[in-house]
């Protein structure tokens, strides 16, 4: 028996825009990550050098 959701939409497509959604979302918080981390190196880096 169908759904009225499964006739709106198909559910591959809805699984797989969601999970594409996920993807980007955990792209751009690594990348986010990883300029904090390198930021955060080339302020102990700066400094040491003072010391």
């Amino acid at each position: 028996m169908k759904t009225r959701l499964s006739r709106d939409r198909p559910a591959g497509r809805f699984i797989t825009s969601l999970f594409i959604q996920e993807l980007t979302v955990a792209d751009l918080a690594f990348v986010v990550t990883t300029v904090a981390i390198f930021a955060l190196v080339a302020l102990i880096a700066r400094g040491v050098t003072k010391l």
